[in-house]
């Protein structure tokens, strides 16, 4: 459920009221008991990342990262002498 901030135009008291989507907008001003209260456009909700942050754990650690390169260069390394042997007998 949203937060709507509402104004008073006849006393100008602003306050925020928590209020379902689907309820009909405020229009008694809680403190002078005038009908004069439009509510506010918003800026919405804000997105807020809590923790030690998402794209420390949306990413590869780098432990990960070392032991592919570790991986990817043997692997090329096995490779690599059977290319030179092929070329050596052409």
């Amino acid at each position: 459920m949203p937060t709507y901030v509402y104004r008073c135009e006849s006393c100008g008291h602003e306050f925020e009221q928590f209020q379902s989507i689907k309820a009909r907008p405020i229009k008694v001003c809680p403190s002078c008991s005038k009908p004069a209260l439009k509510r506010l456009v918003g800026v919405g909700a804000a997105v807020l990342f809590k923790g030690s942050g998402f794209y420390q754990t949306d990413y590869r650690s780098d432990t990960y990262k070392k032991a592919a390169e570790a991986e990817g260069s043997a692997s090329k390394a096995k490779d690599k002498p059977a290319t030179d042997a092929a070329r050596k007998t052409a």
